[in-house]
């Protein structure tokens, strides 16, 4: 069966006002594969997706589905051979149950015109017991965690006679337990025979799960084979047309320490906590989701203040009650959701970069408009943001580039403390090495670096120091050399 396709792609193009979104993309899925696609933000990813479920009418090229040439499919033609597509807001109704959420989309395919309570109820038990999914069918969506949600998708797909289900980005908002327990999920899809395309960047995730795996890159096809034919440095060249150094992160050690915390506490989030950042040190935070990781990023920033404990900066002990005063202590803040905390998505660069050191710009009653676009200006050219003026709104840019901002208004703050709480969180592989030469970049200058993470690869690439939080304590600190595995298990509290 696995050797049977489903779906095969041959030439396809797309354009979209002369810009070429897709050009001449080939794909062939399997029937029982679990095909990873892959490729930077923007190279088209998104659009082949809208082609293969019928959002997309293709300009050139065929698309075969199980042997038949379906090039004018609308998508209820999709879904109808068997095309499902979980993009990354599940498209689920908050206000509705578990058990409606699953079912309805049946009743309505059916054209029925009385709901049957009992016929939604069966049908929501027998799409969860296939996935393993324990979550009650009278909670409301909205009350659900995001990995439940995502099983609540899985599960509406699965019902309405899915042969292929296309995952968009979907381990971006998950702990690494839920990760575990989605490739669980996946698997279980694939023993039914049914195809799964994981729309992913993540090397490491890849290789847990994938079967076979396909490059895009600046919408063209790049390459495509099984799994185990890739290595970092193969990935990483088809993904961005370059070599990306996979050294590890070694400063040479510094006696001048620029941050320290002691006994740091946060009744109900974390106790004792200490730890310390030398010149050139980049600092790795990291634990399992409630270990008390983001809290310390958030007390350091004043949004949660700690309750007890001593704060310590470039040698002076400072007082952090809230914000106003992380700032006037020169401490800048990366959330870990820049779209809804770090950034004004519908204003311009210019103004996201200035909206935290905009004080400095007034002289008297006027701002100097002229000093703040040269400092705008300056921050594009030094940090890589690519964008052709600093006028576009943010919310026309990439991750990676939208990532940039955040970091350039910090720096324009002139931080002696830089925290970045999941600094590359949907960010694609070239852009995460840029962001990650810039913190380092940033490490030598003297400005001490916390990086708040749980993906392990990069915290072993970057951080040359890292603590280990488990249940609101520190559990081990370590340095670099640390094997993954090792880090993992003291992760989970496997090893001491």
């Amino acid at each position: 069966m696995a050797d049977e396709v489903f779906l095969k792609l041959k030439g396809i193009k797309k354009s979209f006002g002369g810009v070429h979104a897709l050009n001449g993309v080939d794909l062939e899925i399997r029937r029982g594969e679990i095909h990873c696609l892959a490729g930077e933000n923007g190279c088209g990813k998104s659009t082949l997706i809208k082609a293969i479920s019928g959002v997309h009418r293709v300009d050139e090229g065929e698309i075969w589905i199980e042997g038949k040439l379906c090039n004018k499919m609308n998508p209820i033609d999709a879904i109808n051979k068997g095309i499902q597509v979980i993009y990354q807001d599940f498209a689920v109704f908050p206000n509705l149950t578990v058990a409606e959420n699953i079912a309805l989309n049946g009743e309505v395919k059916n054209k029925t015109k009385l709901v049957n309570w009992k016929e939604i109820h069966r049908v929501a038990a027998e799409a969860m017991a296939q996935v393993g999914a324990e979550i009650d069918p009278d909670v409301k969506l909205e009350q659900l965690s995001v990995a439940n949600k995502q099983m609540v998708a899985i599960c509406r797909a699965i019902i309405n006679d899915a042969k292929f289900l296309i995952l968009d980005e979907p381990t971006t908002a998950l702990t690494a337990r839920e990760v575990e327990k989605l490739w669980t999920v996946v698997r279980a899809l694939k023993e039914k025979g049914i195809a799964v395309m994981i729309v992913n960047h993540k090397l490491d995730e890849i290789y847990q799960i994938a079967d076979r795996l396909t490059i895009l890159r600046n919408g063209a096809y790049v390459s495509s084979g099984p799994i185990h034919e890739y290595d970092q440095a193969r990935f990483t060249r088809d993904m961005t047309g370059r070599d990306i150094s996979q050294e590890k992160y070694l400063p040479k050690a510094s006696e001048e320490e620029i941050f320290r915390v002691e006994n740091l506490s946060l009744p109900g989030a974390f106790k004792d906590v200490s730890f310390s950042v030398h010149k050139g040190d980049v600092l790795g935070l990291t634990g399992l989701l409630g270990s008390g990781r983001g809290e310390i990023g958030e007390a350091l920033f004043g949004i949660e203040p700690a309750q007890s404990g001593h704060i310590y900066l470039n040698g002076q002990e400072i007082t952090i009650k809230n914000v106003a005063d992380a700032i006037h202590n020169k401490i800048g803040y990366v959330p870990e959701d820049r779209l809804t905390e770090g950034l004004f998505m519908d204003r311009s660069i210019l103004d996201n970069t200035i909206a935290t050191s905009i004080r400095k710009y007034f002289h008297g009653i006027k701002l100097d408009k002229a000093a703040m676009e040269e400092a705008t200006d300056r921050w594009i050219r030094e940090i890589g943001v690519v964008t052709p003026s600093s006028k576009p709104a943010v919310r026309t840019l990439s991750g990676g580039n939208a990532q940039k901002v955040v970091i350039s208004k910090w720096l324009n703050t002139d931080p002696k403390l830089f925290i970045l709480n999941g600094p590359t969180v949907g960010v694609d592989v070239g852009a995460k090495s840029e962001i990650h030469a810039i913190l380092r970049e940033l490490a030598q200058k003297g400005i001490g670096i916390i990086v708040i993470s749980d993906d392990l690869p990069e915290l072993l690439q970057n951080c040359n120091k890292i603590v280990v939080m488990r249940d609101g304590r520190v559990a081990a600190v370590v340095d670099n050399s640390i094997e993954q595995k090792e880090l993992s298990d003291l992760l989970m509290g496997r090893a001491e």
